[in-house]
C-alpha cells in the first residue's frame, strides 16, 4: 500500500485478513480482519480525528443519537475531543517502574498489558500516543526529542482498537531500521527475512503520510456488546 502511495495514489484502504502466528485468547486470533488504511499530506494528529469521525459515524449508524455507547455494562462517552495521554504519562501514572526503566529490562509490554492498559479508556476512548523509538519501527520520530515516535494506539472500553503513526519516508532511516532488527532475530535464533528492497526503493518517491491498522473483529465486540473475539467469527481457528 506504501508503494501506491509512492505511484501517486495518496489515498487508499484495504480490508483486508490479516495474519499472526500462536496468538489465541478472549481477544486475539491467529487470522484477524483489518481495515487499513493511508492518506498523504497528514501525520497521526491527523489520524486521530479521522478516528474520532469514523467511530462516531459507526455509532450514529447502529443506532446511537447520544454519541454514548454501551460495553459490558460501561457507558462511553464518544463525544470528541477524546482525551490523549503519551505512553510516558502513562507509566508515570499507572506504571510499576519508569517508561526508561521497563525498556532497559526489556518489560515494556509486560507493563503495558498489566499495569496500563486495565486502567484505559474505561468511560472514555483515549489515544496512548509518542511510543518510544524502539517500538515504532516504521514510524517518524518526533522532533525536537528523537527519543518518541508519532504513534499511537486507540483504546475504548478497555480494547486496543487501532495502531497508527506518521509514516517514516526517509530510505535511508527505514533501511538502518531493518537491519537492526535482522540482526536482533539473527541472535535470538528467529528466521530472518530478505530485506524488501522493492519497497525502501518506493519509499524515496514517498510523500508525508500517516497510515492506521484497525481491527475489524475488535470494533464489531465494542458495537455488539461482545465479551469475547469468538462471538464475532463466523469460525473460531478450533472449528476449522
Amino acid at each position: 500500500m506504501k508503494r501506491l502511495l509512492a505511484a501517486g495514489i495518496h489515498r487508499i484502504f484495504q480490508i483486508c485478513k490479516c495474519f499472526r502466528q500462536a496468538e489465541r485468547g478472549r481477544l486475539h486470533l491467529p487470522e484477524m480482519t483489518l481495515l487499513e488504511w493511508y492518506r498523504a499530506d497528514s501525520d497521526y494528529l491527523d489520524m486521530m480525528d479521522e478516528c474520532e469521525a469514523l467511530i462516531n459515524s459507526v455509532a450514529r449508524r447502529n443506532g446511537s443519537k447520544e454519541e454514548i455507547l454501551i460495553y459490558q455494562g460501561k457507558e462511553i462517552k464518544l463525544t470528541p475531543p477524546w482525551p490523549r495521554i503519551s505512553v510516558n504519562e502513562a507509566f508515570e501514572k499507572w506504571g510499576s517502574i519508569p517508561l526508561d526503566v521497563a525498556l532497559e529490562r526489556g518489560q515494556f509490554d509486560e507493563i503495558m498489558v498489566e499495569k496500563i492498559e486495565p486502567n484505559l479508556a474505561l468511560t472514555r476512548p483515549v489515544f496512548l500516543y509518542d511510543y518510544p523509538a524502539s517500538r515504532a519501527a516504521l514510524a517518524r520520530l518526533e522532533p525536537p526529542d528523537l527519543r518518541y515516535a508519532e504513534r499511537f494506539e486507540l483504546y475504548i472500553g478497555g480494547l486496543e482498537i487501532c495502531n497508527a503513526f506518521s509514516e517514516l519516508t526517509d530510505p535511508v532511516e527505514q533501511r538502518k531500521r531493518f537491519e537492526y532488527e535482522t540482526e536482533h532475530r539473527r541472535k535470538s535464533g528467529k528466521p530472518v527475512y530478505p530485506m524488501p528492497e522493492k519497497f525502501l526503493t518506493a519509499l524515496g518517491d514517498m510523500p508525508a503520510a500517516a497510515g492506521n491498522a484497525l481491527g475489524v473483529d475488535r470494533l464489531v465486540m465494542l458495537f455488539s456488546n461482545s465479551k469475547q473475539i469468538d462471538d464475532v467469527v463466523a469460525f473460531t481457528p478450533e472449528e476449522l
